[in-house]
């Protein structure tokens, strides 16, 4: 089945304190959404991707990606106002049906096999959510007063979210909403529920200079090209 990665690279550097988009901040001389588009051209040499960037940073974007496998063409497009219309106008872009990731692009450790796991489940579920266990104690705000959650019934979820098309595509064919905090919520708005596979620990979130810090003593410098 087709393969394609739509990669969401909208956001701003507000929480880096940083002028320029996290996404576009160096480690090791190369941007973080570098690292991204290397893992998934690396976990599949079929894989169609589509990056999603924003208006004013759209030739950065596309520069990165011309240095990148001439054999692999990512294709680029504008994103929206909010993530769900940025992913929304990705999709305008899936012409086949396929299997489908959507991934932030400032999530630059994840690891070919997460894809794999991913991709695999799909196939068999019709969507991979890939979440870990959390490791704080957890407390949700309530009328009442702060109450207490059982740790072990709470999930932290990532991305790469994974469906397939047929159930992804018309998901998406609707009015965006505020409880659409992520894809999966959206699925399930459609009336299909989601299946979640165990993530990776390292598949972290770039948002602060302390997430920036992490990623470069995790990551390799880069040796040779993709």
């Amino acid at each position: 089945m087709k393969k394609y990665a739509v990669i969401v690279a909208g956001g701003s550097g507000l929480r880096m304190g940083s002028v320029l988009p996290k996404q576009f901040l160096l480690i090791h001389n190369k941007p973080v959404l570098w690292y991204t588009l290397h893992v998934f051209l690396k976990s599949y040499k079929d894989i169609h991707i589509i990056l999603v960037l924003p208006e004013s940073y759209y030739d950065t974007g596309r520069a990165i990606c011309d240095e990148m496998d001439s054999f692999h063409p990512i294709q680029t497009i504008t994103g929206g106002n909010t993530r769900f219309h940025s992913v929304q106008r990705g999709l305008s872009m899936v012409r086949d049906e396929s299997v489908v990731f959507i991934h932030d692009a400032v999530r630059c450790l994840l690891t070919p096999s997460l894809i794999h796991l991913c991709f695999e489940e799909t196939i068999r579920f019709g969507s991979a959510i890939p979440c870990v266990d959390s490791k704080d104690s957890v407390r949700i705000l309530t009328e009442k007063g702060p109450q207490s959650v059982k740790r072990t019934d709470i999930k932290l979820v990532q991305t790469p979210q994974t469906f397939l098309s047929n159930i992804l595509l018309p998901a998406y064919q609707t009015v965006y909403r505020d409880v659409f905090t992520d894809d999966a919520s959206v699925v399930e708005a459609s009336d299909h529920p989601v299946h979640l596979v165990e993530g990776e620990v390292n598949n972290i979130k770039i948002t602060t200079p302390l997430d920036l810090a992490i990623a470069e003593e995790l990551l390799d410098p880069p040796q040779t090209p993709v």
